[in-house]
């Protein structure tokens, strides 16, 4: 109720503009939780980034500057794809995966070396990591490509998404980036499934990822010693992680305080891919948990928002975004607690970095125009929702009796997809 007394503050329901139709639409609940994540990570970037500033010689505040900027164009950016119907979501997430495309051959070409890797892109003083923007951007061409093979009998979409696949996987691979291409491609596997891929297939899948693990432990050297030290743990190799654990045991339930963390003038990564533990020690344990229940609430809400859902592209569009940015997570605060192998994978809203944080935002903001109610429109008529006419909405799969089916209205029963 009190939800909605704010709405009708702000937006009437008889006004037609887009911000109110936005605004009567999109899940505010969800909106919510992003916002609090986001402030918290602003909060954490406050306390976590000074002290490696004045390490380098930089203005104390000159992490939270920068991330300041990259919170205000991240949140145009939201908002901006959160106002798309879902064909233009669809066409943004193609022309975007093109482009990204081009990014990591450029990547592969032209980019400086840095700690034996090729994935930065300078531009100006900002570096462009490319593998974090093709993420998003493959999710949504392989829900299309699958939803499409569904639609359209005889259309090539799931040989289209294997070789899409294949090229992405190659390209960061090459990077090389071992932590991204596994995201990816457990990722891409999940919307496979969900789209119908048989389960002798899903085991040849999970076959070749371990086959694929192994194989980079025996000749990428960097990822033979990432898996040694956290198989075998010895005092002079693990310096990070048990950094990080002696951070939650000193923080303990409620923390030493905001700014009172001692873990931030040791770790090189505090600001970024350790700020998990940051948080534990400054904060508390309790609030780990209350920021862990805030990405969960994230993620259930938008998987609730699919238990209804007609719409094939739209199913696998967010199952794929928000799987990749739970996952994402997960990894990240596995790390910090030596669960899982050291990886440079960022929290999301919550680590330091541009492209982490842009990429963060368009997927979203993609979960925020996929999830928008309907606002009255049917299927049928529906150019806000699907953006098509009749022939467009009656050529969408629908999910019925454990699977995915295409409706036939020339014969007038409904076929198999």
């Amino acid at each position: 109720m009190q939800d909605k007394a704010i709405g009708m503050t702000v937006f009437s329901r008889t006004d037609t503009s887009l911000l109110s139709h936005w605004w009567w639409t999109v899940d505010r609940w969800l909106l919510a939780a992003l916002v609090l994540l986001v402030a918290f990570g602003l909060v954490m970037i406050l306390g976590a980034s000074p002290a490696i500033a004045e390490k380098l010689g930089l203005d104390p505040f000159h992490f939270v500057k920068r991330q300041i900027a990259f919170l205000l164009l991240g949140g145009v950016t939201m908002f901006w794809v959160s106002l798309l119907p879902v064909v233009w979501v669809r066409r943004f997430g193609v022309v975007l995966f093109l482009v990204c495309v081009g990014l990591l051959v450029l990547t592969m070409a032209i980019a400086p070396e840095a700690k034996g890797a090729r994935r930065w892109l300078r531009i100006g003083s900002f570096t462009l990591q490319s593998s974090e923007f093709v993420k998003p951007a493959f999710i949504i061409f392989s829900a299309w490509m699958f939803s499409e093979s569904h639609r359209t009998p005889g259309f090539p979409g799931r040989t289209i998404a294997v070789i899409a696949y294949l090229i992405v996987l190659s390209l960061v691979i090459s990077q090389p980036d071992l932590g991204q291409s596994v995201l990816i491609s457990v990722v891409w596997a999940a919307q496979f499934f969900m789209a119908g891929l048989p389960m002798i297939w899903v085991l040849g899948f999970a076959g070749m990822g371990m086959s694929g693990i192994f194989a980079a432990y025996l000749f990428m050297p960097h990822v033979t010693s990432r898996i040694d030290r956290f198989l075998f743990p010895t005092g002079n190799d693990t310096f990070q992680i048990d950094t990080a654990l002696n951070a939650f045991r000193s923080g303990g339930l409620f923390g030493r305080g905001p700014g009172e963390g001692a873990v931030k003038r040791i770790l090189p990564d505090a600001h970024t891919d350790f700020i998990f533990a940051v948080t534990g020690e400054e904060f508390g344990i309790i609030v780990c948990l209350v920021l862990i229940a805030l990405f969960g609430v994230i993620v259930i809400r938008s998987l609730m928002k699919l238990f209804r859902e007609t719409d094939l592209f739209v199913f696998l569009a967010v199952s794929g975004l928000i799987i990749q940015f739970g996952l994402q997570a997960f990894i990240n605060i596995a790390v910090n607690l030596a669960l899982l192998p050291s990886k440079g994978m960022t929290l999301p809203f919550i680590s330091y970095g541009g492209s982490s944080l842009l990429s963060m935002s368009i997927v979203m903001g993609m979960v925020l125009a996929l999830t928008r109610a309907a606002s009255g429109e049917t299927i049928s008529s529906g150019s806000i929702r699907h953006g098509g006419g009749d022939d467009a909405a009656a050529n969408q799969p629908y999910y019925s009796g454990g699977g995915w089916h295409r409706r036939s209205y020339l014969s007038g029963k409904r076929g198999e997809g």
